[in-house]
């Protein structure tokens, strides 16, 4: 997706985090370079602080596989902002989220 999307100001935040009982510890440089781009930000996030914000409170309720899109400028403060796209898993929703950042290139075109 990141190739269709030339936009210097676009930024991916990439949050890795122990769900499966392999993921022990943080990723390993050959599973990083799988995102390479200049724009991408991987964070390793042991403690799920990030899905624990986005609504986790029990073991089903891990926030994982999950892609978000946001419009530029919102600040995060006590919660998450509303996002303009969401889906999980990452893979079936990329698509939406090209879509989402269409919509939102667009409207800051006018």
């Amino acid at each position: 997706m990141l190739e269709t999307q030339t936009d210097s100001h676009l930024r991916v935040f990439v949050i890795w985090e122990p769900v499966l009982a392999t993921d022990l510890t943080a990723p390993s440089t050959i599973t990083l370079r799988r995102i390479h781009d200049p724009r991408v930000k991987q964070y390793w996030d042991s403690n799920r602080v990030l899905s624990h914000a986005m609504g986790e409170h029990d073991r089903p309720s891990v926030v994982w596989d999950y892609i978000a899109v946001y419009k530029p400028e919102q600040l995060w403060t006590d919660a998450p902002p509303q996002p303009e796209f969401t889906g999980r898993p990452v893979v079936r929703f990329i698509e939406g989220a090209r879509k989402a950042l269409q919509t939102i290139y667009s409207a800051a075109k006018r």
